[in-house]
C-alpha cells in the first residue's frame, strides 16, 4: 500500500469518527443531564430537576455539535 493510500484511508476514518461524535453528542448530553437531574430529584425530593437536566444536557449537546461543526468547516475538509 502506498503512503498516499494510507494517509487517504486514515483521513477517511478520522472524518467518519468526527461524524459519529456529532451523532452521539446530543443524545449523550440529554441522557447525562437526565441522570444527574433524576439523582438531584431524589436528593432534594423534587419532581422538576430531571426535566431541567434534560434541557441543559440538550443545550450542552447542541453546543458541542456547533463547536465541532465550526472546527470542521475551518479546516476546510
Amino acid at each position: 500500500m502506498a503512503e498516499g493510500d494510507k494517509k487517504g484511508a486514515l483521513g477517511e476514518l478520522v472524518k467518519a469518527e468526527s461524524m459519529i461524535q456529532l451523532a452521539i453528542a446530543l443524545p449523550a448530553g440529554c441522557v447525562i443531564g437526565w441522570l444527574i437531574g433524576e439523582w438531584l430529584d431524589r436528593e432534594f425530593h423534587q419532581n422538576w430537576i430531571g426535566i431541567v437536566g434534560i434541557v441543559l444536557g440538550a443545550i450542552g449537546g447542541f453546543m458541542q455539535i456547533f463547536y465541532m461543526a465550526s472546527r470542521y468547516l475551518k479546516r476546510g475538509d
